[in-house]
């Protein structure tokens, strides 16, 4: 669907195209989660920087590993250096990459969305998008305070209108309503001896 946002000043004018995820061997190869929709070409954009913008890397993509993208970093020779770049996230111009097509947006492009059910109901805005393995999840930031995560699927967000500001959410029942002390689900929890 996109590519996560960033939280810079010129957030606007960079992408993040992937995240290191950790080591792979001895030699200094990486292994990326990419974000690009064809894995491999993290390394395609050209250069590539850090979340602040001080650190630039030149990636050379190798191959692929399950769903990970195997990379060779200029400079990094060791699984000491590759496990200290272990989390970062790496950015490109938004100039560099295609244009999206009218139906596809970037992650970052979700940011600031104002984000309410498909009855109408404000839920607030989206202060930003996750990733955490098994499916992107946006987190937004509640009117009442605090935030929530909702799982980023067709079947949740069957709607984002980049052009209105918004998108829908069509959350499934339990999703967004706390647990309280009389649903039995937390009651049979108690009564196990969960907190």
């Amino acid at each position: 669907m996109g590519l996560p946002q960033m939280s810079l000043d010129d957030a606007s004018n960079r992408i993040c195209v992937g995240r290191i995820a950790g080591a792979h061997g001895v030699q200094g190869l990486i292994k990326v989660n990419s974000y690009t929709e064809e894995p491999m070409d993290v390394a395609a954009y050209g250069p590539v920087t850090d979340e602040d913008g001080e650190r630039m890397f030149e990636l050379e993509a190798k191959r692929m590993a399950k769903t990970l993208v195997l990379v060779r970093i200029k400079g990094v020779m060791d699984r000491n250096a590759a496990e200290a770049l272990q989390g970062t996230r790496l950015y490109v111009s938004r100039d560099v990459l295609p244009l999206p097509a009218d139906d596809e947006f970037y992650w970052e492009d979700l940011v600031g969305l104002a984000a309410e059910t498909v009855d109408g109901k404000s839920l607030g805005s989206v202060l930003s998008v996750q990733e955490f393995g098994a499916g992107e999840m946006l987190e937004i930031g509640k009117r009442s305070g605090g935030t929530t995560l909702v799982p980023f699927t067709r079947d949740i967000v069957p709607q984002v209108d980049l052009q209105a500001g918004k998108l829908v959410i069509d959350p499934p029942p339990g999703l967004l309503e706390p647990v309280t002390k009389d649903d039995p689900e937390h009651r049979s929890k108690n009564k196990e001896g969960v907190q």
